[in-house]
């Protein structure tokens, strides 16, 4: 069965991306195309707040991408060594709060220990902060210009501050048509689809409505999370499986 993941391909250390992988192990051949691009803003700003780690009560982080302003921050300001022999040291000594899987073993990468994975969504990490903090100094949350009000809303309601820094934005992926268009006519119409954000959705759903036509309800759709499930049924379509975690194994399963 052919299903098509929007996304970037990520290999992982055996050289294969792992939604490919875990999905082939159910029988499912899995095809990857991306439909985001990022650019990144405000570096400068963050350089100077990953300087003052005294200033903070901890970090957040909810995407790849925050993950990767960070490395981004070091690289520009030549601050790397300084990561390395103070700063790392500094902010593992707080809190360091992750979504998913694959944004915690982005952020163990930089050095940085991690808690709250497991969660799944920002919902649930939310919940997780709010058990674990009490007012205090602002945990540092970087993050992109279409960010979810759950997280932040939930914190402020508990009087835990934050202090929110948007450090990417998401673009079109300058090749979605063209990917899509070519997958559509050497595979033909897929089985089953899967959205791993809100703006993946905007950003491709009206190519996938035209190459698909007449049978777009022979597809099924899957959410890699609650915001991507509520963005698709507010578009009219069926969800037919939201992953119960940002991983392989919980989209493989579902």
């Amino acid at each position: 069965m052919k299903v098509l993941l929007l996304k970037d391909p990520k290999e992982d250390d055996c050289g294969q991306d792992p939604y490919i992988r875990e999905l082939g192990l159910y029988g499912l051949e899995a095809t990857l195309i991306p439909v985001l691009s990022f650019e990144f803003l405000s570096l400068s700003s963050f350089s100077e707040k990953l300087s003052h780690p005294e200033g903070y009560g901890g970090l957040i982080f909810t995407s790849p991408r925050a993950v990767e302003a960070v490395e981004l921050c070091l690289e520009k300001d030549n601050k790397t060594e300084v990561w390395k022999h103070s700063l790392k040291e500094k902010w593992n000594a707080k809190s360091v709060y992750v979504v998913g899987s694959a944004t915690s073993s982005l952020v163990n990468k930089i050095g940085l220990d991690t808690e709250g994975e497991s969660c799944g969504n920002a919902e649930k990490l939310a919940e997780y902060i709010c058990s674990r903090e009490s007012p205090a100094l602002p945990l540092l949350f970087p993050c992109g210009t279409v960010k979810g009000e759950i997280l932040p809303k939930m914190l402020k309601d508990k009087g835990i501050p934050m202090e929110s820094i948007i450090v990417y934005q998401k673009v079109p992926h300058p090749g979605i048509q063209v990917n899509l268009h070519s997958y559509y006519s050497q595979q033909g119409i897929p089985a089953s689809i899967t959205f791993f954000s809100p703006s993946g959705l905007t950003h491709s759903l009206k190519h996938i409505q035209e190459l698909s036509g007449d049978n777009i309800g022979r597809i099924k759709f899957a959410a890699i999370g609650p915001s991507t499930a509520r963005a698709l049924a507010a578009q009219g379509l069926p969800v037919s499986c939201t992953a119960e975690s940002p991983t392989p194994p919980a989209l493989a399963k579902g």
